[in-house]
């Protein structure tokens, strides 16, 4: 995670983001100091990432790569006002010791990325339509030798597959269709018939940009509809408040990189 102390929306590079929209830096801060809180109770080792003036976004430490079994495939963003967030994350898990692969194509990291290790002997979820390159994922599959399967992305306002889809445990998956093409609404619904279907309040609330452990779901607190469904299919449903990181168009997900061994 990385901490929120220089996050301002001082550009529109996703629906979500007004220019014109203030944002309390410090309100910011303590809701993220929640998140990570919220983890730690949880009982996982949060790792942060020095923010850096002149990258707001860097808050949204998902999208710096995706780290399977111990490599980090990392991201290549396509905005230039994020591009040099990239740098960042490698120094970060090249110092931790991860083996690091430097991506050739444009890709956001989890942004566009989801990994289910125990669906189909380890699958890849990756998404395509706005930020990240459908040949990114034959780069990803190369990379981390696990089948990619590509989704296309088709509202704009769900922008990254992280604000559409999320993995619920290592093989069960959440999802709102009508982000996804009629094409990749089909394979969804053939990979996993027992996935919880969100609907179009569900996602606008951010309630799918989730975090799970497989037993406790940490989402945005908004998304009451969304906890409702989580508790029902039989997980925890833990809320947290990120209204402000949600301006920059995010929230839990996209304030998490998942470090998988």
């Amino acid at each position: 995670m990385c901490p929120p102390e220089h996050f301002a929306v001082e550009y529109a590079i996703n629906p979500w983001m007004h220019t014109d929209e203030p944002v309390d830096t410090a309100l910011a801060v303590k809701q993220w100091e929640a998140l990570r809180e919220t983890l730690v109770r949880l009982g996982h080792t949060v790792h942060v990432l020095t923010p850096e003036p002149g990258l707001p976004d860097m808050v949204f430490a998902a999208n710096g790569a995706l780290v399977v079994d111990g490599t980090a495939y990392g991201a290549r963003f396509k905005h230039e006002q994020r591009a040099a967030e990239a740098g960042r994350h490698r120094a970060f898990y090249e110092a931790q010791g991860w083996r690091f692969v430097a991506p050739s194509r444009t890709n956001e990291g989890e942004g566009d990325f989801a990994y289910l290790p125990r669906a189909y002997g380890g699958i890849i979820l990756a998404g395509y339509g706005f930020r990240t390159e459908p040949v990114a994922h034959a780069e990803a599959q190369e990379m981390l030798n696990h089948p990619v399967v590509s989704l296309r992305l088709v509202d704009p306002r769900f922008y990254h597959l992280d604000t559409a889809l999320a993995a619920l445990d290592d093989e069960r998956v959440t999802y709102f269709p009508g982000a996804f093409s009629a094409a990749s609404q089909k394979v969804l619904a053939q990979l996993f018939p027992d996935a919880v279907l969100a609907d179009e309040v569900d996602a606008f609330a951010f309630g799918l940009n989730l975090v799970s452990d497989g037993r406790n779901v940490v989402l945005n607190s908004e998304a009451t509809g969304m906890a409702a469904k989580i508790a029902t299919a039989g997980y925890e449903a833990v809320p947290v408040d990120l209204s402000e990181l949600k301006k920059g168009g995010g929230s839990v997900k996209c304030c998490v990189a998942e470090l998988r061994h």
